[in-house]
């Protein structure tokens, strides 16, 4: 390793350039922070929203509640965003707050090692090393493709992609196109594609809960009152944010609760498939909210047209232009897409040494932890947005990044009150905060609810749920409380 002289000092180095990056970026030149560096591993800003560019691609919350509560944007062209127009206004909130000068592009993370003498971390990244007295992670949760292994997928002599590595040049006009997987994505691409191809198999291991989303175009009388009276367009954040954080009644409350949502699913089930054999086939078999349910108007009539297969016997196999299912059916296929969801956790936290030589990853993998999914005892100067149970499944991402936000702009003006040098969360606190959510998670309908899923560990625990409201967290994380935390200063740097 070069000695400290030999590579750059930035006093704080942010990991990622999407959502949480640029947010928290532009708080920090808010509170007077200015040396700090946000390492991007690709070649520019956006995150999920830049790499994510599947036919039908949005967001599944209404746009006025998926965006930053500083920076509202009364020029939505329908209720829920599109991939591009998300992408748009985070370009321009980057470009509004000039935080572009502090990011370095094609600089993905390598390595970072707690140096404990000089009390800072050594960073080795794709355009160099450097060190930092402070490591945030805004990596986001869904960063990195999961594609099962699956039998004689080597031997497919057709086009195979992942949905976050969506192939455009490849013409999928009159092909046969299997899709495997039915999350989140799949519901979205599914309706783009299936009138332009010439059959599609849709291979689901589980049917989703999909609950009518209420998409539509905003026309321009509405944007016009909503850019002249900004009050109104803070009353409407309001009322979505109280409609999506009512799902946490059946989430965490009470199971009981769950009955009146599953009957909106059951509804919409039952109005827009008429047949009753693929209506039990798309009849979920366990609670909504076990897994993420889905908002969608277009997906259910999609999977009623003549040319669309729903198969649910498993795959067997994978041949060179065919897919075998288990109960022997050889299905032709001229393209495998995958809809299969992402790795958890994401890769960047695997390179993150603490001073015992583990990874941020092992930790999280021998088990998901942390004080209010924002820091980790074991890891010095390290803080996360979206961390294990910094995250909800009752409310939009962005209310809770930006609580988040708040909570370590907090924390840094503590520290440099102190003029510290090293900053941990105690071991008992972070303890004590972990026994609460296993008590609260218990009874919960993701542990309860029948299925498994991404919100489980293997062995069926809270994977990183906060089991709680959403502003029953924004207030835990409203003042950073430093006894805490164990603040040592130095002079080093």
């Amino acid at each position: 390793m070069p000695k400290p002289h030999d590579v750059d000092h930035v006093d704080i180095v942010i990991i990622g350039a999407g959502f949480a990056g640029i947010g928290l970026s532009i708080k920090l030149r808010e509170a007077g922070f200015t040396d700090f560096l946000v390492l991007e591993r690709a070649a520019a800003i956006g995150g999920v929203w830049r790499d994510n560019t599947y036919p039908g691609c949005a967001c599944d919350v209404p746009s006025h509640l998926y965006s930053y509560s500083f920076a509202p944007n009364p020029n939505w062209s329908r209720m829920y965003g599109k991939q591009h127009e998300i992408l748009t206004y985070l370009r321009r909130l980057a470009a509004d707050h000039d935080v572009i000068r502090h990011m370095r592009f094609n600089s993905e993370l390598l390595e970072a090692r707690w140096d404990d003498k000089a009390s800072h971390w050594r960073l080795n990244t794709a355009s160099g090393e450097l060190t930092a007295r402070i490591l945030v992670t805004a990596t986001g949760l869904f960063t990195e493709a999961s594609i099962p292994t699956l039998p004689g997928l080597d031997s497919f002599a057709g086009r195979a992609f992942h949905s976050l590595h969506w192939d455009h040049q490849h013409e999928l006009t009159g092909e046969r196109v299997a899709v495997i997987g039915t999350g989140a994505s799949a519901v979205q691409f599914i309706p783009e594609i299936q009138p332009i191809v010439k059959h599609l198999t849709v291979f689901q291991r589980s049917a989703p809960w999909i609950v009518s989303r209420l998409d539509r175009p905003t026309l321009a009388p509405e944007r016009a009152l909503l850019r002249k009276v900004p009050a109104v367009q803070r009353g409407l954040r309001a009322a979505y944010y109280g409609m999506i954080e009512s799902f946490g009644l059946p989430g965490f409350v009470d199971r009981r609760f769950r009955h009146p949502f599953e009957a909106f699913g059951r509804l919409q089930l039952l109005r827009q498939v008429r047949d009753p054999e693929l209506r039990r086939k798309l009849t979920p078999d366990y609670m909504i909210g076990c897994k993420r349910a889905i908002f969608s108007d277009s997906y259910l009539p999609a999977l009623t047209q003549p040319n669309v297969t729903v198969e649910t016997s498993g795959i067997a196999e994978i041949r060179p232009r065919s897919i075998t299912t288990r109960d022997g059916t050889e299905h032709p296929v001229d393209t495998i897409i995958f809809g299969t969801g992402f790795t958890m956790p994401p890769g960047a936290v695997a390179r993150i040494f603490g001073p015992a030589g583990i990874s941020l990853g092992e930790r999280y993998e021998q088990r998901p932890q942390s004080y209010l999914g924002v820091t980790t005892a074991g890891f010095p100067n390290v803080f996360s947005i979206l961390g294990p149970f910094g995250a909800v499944g009752n409310q939009s991402a962005i209310y809770m990044i930006e609580q988040q936000i708040s909570y370590i702009i907090d924390a840094l003006k503590t520290i440099d009150s102190f003029r510290a040098q090293r900053i941990e969360v105690r071991p008992e606190v972070q303890h004590r905060f972990m026994a609460e959510v296993e008590e609260r998670s218990e009874n919960t309908v993701w542990l309860k609810g029948g299925c498994k899923s991404y919100y489980t560990t293997p062995d069926g625990r809270n994977a990183g749920l906060y089991p709680n409201w959403s502003f029953e967290y924004r207030s835990r994380v409203k003042n950073f409380n430093s006894s805490d935390y164990v603040i040592k200063a130095g002079c080093n740097g």
